[in-house]
């Protein structure tokens, strides 16, 4: 487990044998300025009770898990395995309506803009929207194409969008422009999931069952080896602290507008899946916008299954949480259990904070 603070040096160290004092007594070679801006510098640590939980839930998951907490209000974080990539499959969504958003408030490009899909934009897996393109195509506007890519996932509505407002460089732009760290974005998600299993994308695999069975067609060997390349260095990967790092920086209004802001955090409040992941340990009067990541199943190996979000408590205090499942056999139930107990242990540590019945 690694909470989130600086390597301050000397200087730091010493600073830490004096508690929570504000006076600075000069070390030896060290000006007393230079001293106090590094315990300016140094972040608040994080709350215990919450850094153990992490701890222990993290060691306890059977698989490789990226678990991270962040204050929004406080700024402390803790996590467990918080630095290590970790697929994002549909999590990545989250960059391309920030980028569309993003868009907007430069003024270039608007949310009622409207663009037509046809076959030529099917993508695979879950896209819900494929039934009207193939009844004869059908149009949208860019906010609908955004929130049917938030709140279903729709694979197709996500790389409509993607494209509409520059594309996969104008995401990683947009990643790099606004200083997220270590999140990566790939080309979205034909290139994507056909690079995972060991193919390359054709527009006959959105149709019916073609990509699974151009899929199952592969020899295992090299199904394993694509699979096993993607695990260990995931095209889409990005840490759960920089994760959190990002909702903590966009629920504070640092990457968009006040209203762009309002607007994302709604439609990712309305969120239709994954309803048993972070969601699942809400307690009555709190709040979670999120998005959902659900990768690709070999054997009984799953590479990616996420959820991250902002926990907003009653008082509106608001805590951003990651949980990134990079490589994990275990049921279901457990993972939901999982990120259940993640949120729940936040609440806990709000709770034994902020209200006046309860006690560290």
């Amino acid at each position: 487990m690694t909470s989130t603070w600086l390597s301050l040096g000397m200087a730091a160290l010493a600073l830490g044998q004096s508690g929570s004092s504000s006076s600075v007594q000069p070390l030896a070679g060290v000006s007393a300025a230079a001293a106090q801006s590094v315990q300016q510098a140094r972040p608040p640590q994080a709350p215990v009770y919450l850094a153990k939980q992490v701890d222990e839930l993290g060691k306890d998951f059977n698989g490789r898990v990226g678990i991270a907490v962040r204050s929004v209000n406080e700024g402390w974080s803790t996590s467990w395995n918080g630095n290590e990539l970790t697929p994002q499959q549909s999590v990545s969504k989250l960059w391309v309506a920030i980028t569309a958003l993003d868009a907007v408030d430069r003024g270039r490009v608007r949310l009622d803009d409207r663009v037509t899909l046809n076959r030529s934009d099917l993508t695979l897996f879950h896209q819900p929207i494929a039934q009207k393109v193939l009844g004869g195509g059908t149009t949208m506007s860019l906010g609908e194409l955004m929130h049917q890519a938030l709140t279903k996932s729709d694979n197709t509505c996500n790389d409509k969008l993607m494209r509409s407002v520059g594309g996969p460089e104008a995401v990683r732009a947009m990643i790099r422009a606004k200083g997220l760290g270590a999140i990566r974005f790939y080309d979205g998600e034909r290139s994507l999931q056909s690079r995972i299993a060991g193919l390359t994308w054709t527009p006959s695999y959105s149709i019916g069952r073609a990509f699974y069975d151009a899929r199952n067609a592969l020899p295992m060997s090299l199904r394993r080896a694509a699979f096993n390349r993607y695990l260990e260095d995931p095209y889409d990967g990005a840490s759960a602290n920089a994760i959190v790092d990002a909702l903590a920086a966009l629920k504070r209004g640092e990457l968009l507008s006040p209203s762009s802001t309002a607007r994302l955090l709604t439609i990712m409040s309305q969120t239709s899946t994954g309803k048993n992941r972070l969601r699942g340990g809400l307690k009555p009067g709190w709040s979670l916008s999120h998005k959902t990541g659900t990768g690709q199943v070999l054997g009984s190996t799953q590479a990616g299954y996420n959820d991250i979000g902002i926990l907003t408590a009653p008082d509106g205090r608001s805590y951003s949480v990651a949980v990134m499942i990079k490589k994990t056999s275990t049921p279901l139930s457990v993972r939901m259990k999982l990120m259940n107990d993640v949120v729940r242990a936040t609440i806990v540590q709000h709770e034994m904070r902020f209200s006046p019945a309860i006690t560290l």
